[in-house]
């Protein structure tokens, strides 16, 4: 068993090897102009996907493309434990085929959905489903559970808290991505004026990783104070909505701090594999938003300075 962590410790770190970085996102934000940060991020490590001459959203897409490719390998080379780490990080994508299949469903525009391979959670039986109804009795039937609505903003909801208990739950070296993730999905809720307090299904989702004391707070600048240290960091400073840019570029900042932390153990471990998934995550997130700021000329990307 450790000579299959050593394989994938060596193996995951030359695939982060290949990544953007600061520099390189930066470059792809300063191009003149879309079609040349095209171009030129079509020969990275993104150019699997990437093509030269895309617009704006589908080369975002296909940057995610690739990542969704990567952690499927980055699984494919990792022990089971390893792997079921892979899977439960990466479920995102799963959610947004979900969101995206139920968005067809209604005759809105969603992007394709992503190959998921090993990294699909209850995808095959949900995937051929046509109807809202049909689509929440699959998640039902699967590991998601019953998300307690057949409504696509509250399924989103749902999946995303769901994400949040299943890290939680079994990754322990993201047990703070998970807690501040969780913290963030209340505050955007209470800046939409919603509260998930009366969300039965994502609120018991909620409740399992920050405890119920955030279902008190009444105002952002109330939250930080009611949820668990663990996650209390997320929110430092967040008083209204305009705050929540900040927030989340500094989720973002977090994962790729502790992604490096767990990549330097010297000892092939299950937390490699966690920090090698934030790492790639982090950088294609980057990436995308330095297509968005080229696409703008140059003009700041809310979020994307905070971390490039």
């Amino acid at each position: 068993m450790t000579g299959d962590w050593v394989a994938v410790a060596v193996r995951g770190r030359g695939l982060a090897g290949r990544r953007l970085g600061h520099a390189g996102s930066s470059r792809i934000a300063n191009a003149p102009s879309l079609a040349l940060a095209v171009a030129d991020l079509s020969r990275t490590a993104y150019g699997r996907d990437v093509r030269a001459g895309m617009d704006l959203r589908s080369a975002q897409h296909a940057v995610y493309v690739t990542l969704a490719w990567h952690l499927r390998i980055l699984a494919g080379w990792a022990p089971v434990h390893g792997a079921d780490r892979v899977r439960r990080l990466a479920a995102g994508f799963e959610i947004a085929n979900i969101i995206g299949g139920l968005a067809r469903i209604a005759g809105r525009p969603s992007e394709p959905p992503y190959a998921l391979g090993a990294l699909a959670v209850g995808w095959a039986t949900i995937a051929p489903a046509r109807t809202p109804a049909a689509v929440r009795k699959a998640l039902a039937s699967s590991a998601w559970g019953d998300p307690g609505s057949d409504d696509l903003a509250a399924i989103r909801t749902v999946l995303d808290a769901a994400w949040a208990r299943r890290v939680s739950d079994r990754v322990p070296e993201a047990q703070a991505w998970a807690s501040a993730f969780a913290a963030l999905l209340v505050a955007r809720a209470l800046a939409a004026g919603v509260s998930l307090a009366n969300a039965d299904v994502a609120r018991r989702h909620i409740g399992a990783v920050l405890g119920l004391r955030w279902e008190r707070a009444a105002t952002l600048g109330d939250l930080a104070g009611l949820v668990p240290r663990a996650a209390a960091w997320v929110l430092e400073g967040v008083t209204g909505p305009d705050d929540l840019w900040r927030a989340e570029a500094r989720w973002w900042n977090r994962l790729e701090a502790d992604g490096l932390r767990l990549c330097a153990t010297p000892r092939p471990e299950p937390g490699i594999v966690v920090g090698l998934v934030a790492l790639l995550a982090v950088d294609a997130w980057r990436t995308r938003g330095a297509l968005e700021r080229a696409a703008r000329g140059g003009t700041a990307v809310e979020g994307f300075d905070e971390v490039a």
